[in-house]
């Protein structure tokens, strides 16, 4: 690709969103809004940090030359429902009754949104190619998903990904990783699947590294950014299921943990308690580390061997390679908290679909106990 060329395509196979790279974020935002989209107004939901410390906002406000009719800065991570309230909308019980009917029932007249979305992702949790929402109950931290329309165009920009902290890059990183690893790990995963994931995983784990060696490897991060598009695709078009580490990670994330963070944590853990019941599925995870020269590297740097060294021992070096935390103490999350967790993730389908279900608290504070 030659520079400042675009590349203008489908994410996945004849299935929104598109993707746009290759031209500056705000030179594509524009470009779409005016002729893919002929919208006229246009508002601008921004991190926080990117408002305050960057030009970058000020940069695409002023691309789409007028269109602009409001900008909100900064949303607090897993997105609390008070700070959702909209419109008629005054409380958080208001915003959860709106998809429920006077008898409790579920609404059968709820309307699919309108409004064309356009996500310009600095990070890589990969949310932006996935339709279900999600909030965040402020009174007990559990998160809620909902269906939603998602996106139609996603913008990436590895230049603008610079702005981002490396601790969240990377952290969100090993989400998608995450992704990958419970999708070729379950017991009901498909050929599909398997091979999309692999690919994911062949971009983002040497990849990450990369961007951990020199922040500024834009090739590493852009690699990075269409890894993420195989991880999302793996679980949500090829269906295979999630596992433990998701059910367990969304509730820690309301406690304060970091989106990222929740998988360097729990998905070591995760793949050593399953590990006796899908070895032929962790070994194909394993085998894609170690067929990669520059994570085969970082593997025998930590003082791992192949023929030893299990699927869990291999998370836990590479997360710790990146510098991110790898135990639960490592973001204040005491035992105090493990009934709560457990008690919370039991509801969670990801933890249902476990190589091991999850059905007894007991086994869930096991699991919180090899991660403490």
């Amino acid at each position: 690709m030659s520079p400042n060329q675009e590349v203008y395509r489908y994410a996945f196979p004849d299935s929104p969103p598109h993707i746009s790279y290759g031209i500056p974020f705000h030179e594509s935002c524009a470009k779409h809004v005016s002729e893919t989209f002929n919208a006229k107004r246009v508002y601008i939901i921004a991190s926080g940090s990117l408002s305050r410390q960057t030009d970058n906002i000020k940069k695409l406000e002023t691309a789409l030359d007028g269109k602009v009719v409001g900008i909100r800065h900064g949303m607090t991570p897993h997105t609390l429902c008070s700070e959702a309230l909209a419109n008629d909308v005054s409380t958080v019980d208001d915003l959860i009754n709106m998809h429920v009917n006077g008898l409790g029932d579920e609404r059968s007249d709820m309307k699919a949104p309108t409004v064309p979305i356009i996500s310009i992702p600095t990070s890589l949790s990969g949310g932006e190619y996935t339709r279900p929402g999600g909030a965040t109950d402020d009174r007990n931290h559990r998160k809620q998903l909902f269906p939603s329309r998602g996106p139609l165009l996603v913008v990436l920009d590895p230049q603008l990904t610079t702005t981002t902290p490396d601790s969240i890059w990377l952290s969100t990183g090993i989400r998608s990783v995450d992704h990958c690893v419970e999708a070729m790990c379950s017991l009901e995963s498909n050929p599909g699947a398997d091979e999309r994931a692999t690919k994911g995983l062949k971009a983002l784990v040497p990849g990450l590294l990369r961007c951990k060696a020199n922040a500024n490897d834009l090739d590493a991060r852009l690699a990075c950014q269409l890894g993420v598009i195989d991880a999302i695709g793996a679980v949500f078009f090829d269906k295979a299921p999630l596992g433990a580490s998701h059910g367990i990670g969304h509730q820690l994330g309301p406690l304060g943990v970091g989106h990222g963070e929740t998988s360097c944590i729990m998905l070591p853990s995760v793949c050593k308690y399953n590990a006796h019941t899908n070895p032929s599925q962790q070994s194909k995870v394993r085998n894609v580390f170690w067929q990669d020269d520059v994570v085969k590297q970082v593997l025998q740097n930590h003082g791992l061997q192949e023929q030893t060294a299990d699927l869990g021992d291999c998370l836990k070096a590479i997360v710790k390679e990146l510098g991110l935390p790898g135990r639960l103490r490592d973001v204040g999350v005491a035992e105090d908290k493990f009934d709560m967790l457990a008690e919370n993730s039991l509801s969670d389908f990801c933890c249902k679909t476990n190589p091991i279900p999850l059905k007894e608290k007991e086994q869930v504070i096991e699991i919180l106990k090899m991660a403490l």
